[in-house]
């Protein structure tokens, strides 16, 4: 779906997909879509490790063009501790080295992630 014509945003495009880690769909977290000049889309990461990207109002896609991708897949388990599902470093746009191309409309995007023999892991926060 694009966005109606005379809005003032930039023009964007759908964009569903799935996140997998290590072979298998990674169901917590949230997903960004970070372009260089524009607002960056986002969506959470759903059953079958489903998601459908939002950039100004609900699943309004992405802007065309390459995106540096974050993932924060965290669940809380309580006032002091977090269960990471997928590795720290994508989380964090400095770190993470996934990039996606949006050049039209799709639903079939896929991201990949690797534990890299890790696993996931519960972090204590010290308040």
């Amino acid at each position: 779906m694009t966005a109606g014509c005379g809005d003032g945003r930039p023009e964007r495009v759908a964009v569903t997909g799935q996140v997998m880690i290590d072979g298998k769909p990674l169901e917590h977290g949230h997903i960004r879509f970070i372009p260089k000049n524009a607002r960056p889309a986002q969506a959470k990461i759903g059953p079958g490790g489903c998601f459908n990207l939002d950039t100004f109002g609900n699943n309004d896609g992405a802007v065309s063009g390459t995106h540096q991708v974050t993932i924060r897949a965290t669940e809380v388990l309580s006032s002091t501790k977090i269960k990471w599902h997928a590795p720290k470093k994508y989380s964090d746009v400095q770190t993470s080295d996934l990039t996606a191309t949006i050049d039209g409309p799709t639903d079939s995007l896929v991201i990949e992630l690797t534990w890299d023999g890790g696993k996931p892991f519960v972090e204590t926060i010290v308040p």
